[in-house]
Formats: C-alpha cells, structure tokens, sequence
C-alpha cells in the first residue's frame, strides 16, 4: 500500500545532481518553494515545471519511480481541486452539480493548488532522493549555525528535522504492517458506514503511536550508549565541499525567481 511513497527515501546514485552540495540543494529548494508560493499565472506555473523537469533529468532518478512515487498525493490533490471548485464563488459561472455551482475562478483557483502541491512534493522528493541523511543533517546544521549566536540550538534542531524526514518511510512501512495484521484478523478499512471505518482506523492508530514511541525510546538509548551529548566537540567525517557548480544552481534559481516575479498580476 505505501511501498511507493518516495518523501524521505534516498536513491544512491553518481548523477550531477547527487554530486552536489547538499547546502546548495537546500537552498535552491527553499528558493524554489518561495517562487512556487508567490506565483499565480499559468505562465509562471510553466516555467516552473519546466525547470523541475530540467532539474529532474540531472537527477538521474528513473521517471517510473517518480511517476509511482507522486500517485499516494494524487487524492489529496483532488480533494483540494473539488474544494476549492465547489465553494470559491469568483468570476463566470460555468455549470451547476445539485446545489452547487462551479466558477471559473473557483476551478482556476483549484487548478493553482493542485499544481503547487505536486510541484511541492516533486521537488521536495528530488531532494531526499539525491542527498543521504548524513549530509542533509551536515547540511541544515551548517545553514543554521549562525543562529547559535542568539541562542539556537542548530545541530539539535538538524537532526530532529532529519530524524523526522528518515523515519516517514519506516513509519510507513509499519502502517502497512499493521493493516495487513489486522486485515488478516477481520478488519475492514475500504467497506462498511463511517462509523465502522473510523473504528477499524482506530485499531490502526493505537498500536502505530505505541511503535512510534517505541522507535523514538530505542534510538534515545542508542544515541545515550554511545555517549551522544549534542553537537558541542563534534568532529565530521566527511566534509561538505562547496564548488563552482553550486554557486551557479543557487544564482539560476535566484534570477529563477526574480524573472519570475514578473509574471505576477
């Protein structure tokens, strides 16, 4: 059921994209869902899918990977088009379903949505599947340390933010197993009233929180055996190398977003 969610899995690879530095990659990403954020003409939405798919083919990722990777989000996506269809009542009315009526505003302020949460989630997963956990954590530690001076404790917070982004893909995978356990004891999570879903949902939930916690205590344990105590004193094996070809991806993106802010109403 979930063996195709792709947030927070990494595919090793040699491709232009995975040799980058993993700074490099955060920031343009964090540009890129900035730009994504303040556009609002299909215009804008075009170049921006075309630079995803630039990106993508310097990522080396297959496209059936990504194709099946990006089908979990597709009913969260149609779920918020017919929202936003349904109950925004802007421009030409356009045809009436019972007691509803669709507006051209509405289906194109569902189409903006929809578009930006797949681009979102595209290009957050190009991320996590070209940099390892190692150097993403490297990475956001390093982006935040000028915050040490006004308090911020930045490697706690990078690696809680990495911990959480690794452990959706095993989480998962323990949702999967305990639906296939309690499908096999009886329970139904596709048939029946809401009422009787909701109850099977619950079965579901309790003993997912009881592994989460129980997760979350093994790795507090592993971390205090082998006398973790924060970043204070902390050497690093591998060292990120920034290079030329970074500095030319985060300047592209910023001149990205910059052009882009024209095409803005």
């Amino acid at each position: 059921m979930f063996e195709h969610v792709i947030i927070g899995q990494y595919l090793p690879g040699h491709s232009f994209l995975h040799k980058m530095d993993a700074r490099a990659k955060l920031i343009a990403v964090f540009m890129f869902v900035f730009t994504i954020f303040m556009m609002n003409t299909w215009t804008g939405y075009g170049v921006l899918w075309a630079s995803a798919m630039i990106v993508y083919f310097m990522s080396g990722v297959p496209f059936r990977y990504i194709r099946k990777g990006m089908f979990p989000i597709l009913l969260l996506v149609i779920f918020t088009f017919f929202l936003h269809a349904l109950f925004t009542q802007e421009g030409e009315a356009l045809f009436s379903i019972g007691v509803y009526t669709l507006y051209e505003g509405g289906v194109e302020q569902g189409l903006f949505i929809a578009f930006r949460l797949l681009l979102l989630v595209f290009i957050t997963s190009l991320l996590t599947l070209t940099t390892s956990p190692i150097d993403l954590t490297d990475a956001l530690e390093q982006l935040f340390t000028p915050l040490k001076r006004i308090g911020v404790p930045a490697h706690e917070i990078a690696l809680m933010m990495s911990i959480a982004i690794r452990f959706i893909p095993t989480l998962l995978q323990e949702t999967e197993k305990i639906v296939k356990a309690q499908s096999a004891r009886g329970a139904d999570f596709t048939r029946g009233s809401f009422k009787e879903r909701s109850q099977a949902f619950t079965a579901l939930l309790v003993p997912l929180f009881v592994r989460a916690f129980k997760r979350a205590e093994d790795l507090a344990l592993a971390m205090e055996a082998r006398g973790y105590n924060g970043g204070e004193g902390r050497t690093k094996l591998r060292k990120l190398t920034w290079r030329v070809r970074d500095s030319v991806l985060c300047t592209m993106m910023l001149m990205l977003a910059v052009v882009l802010m024209f095409f803005r109403d």
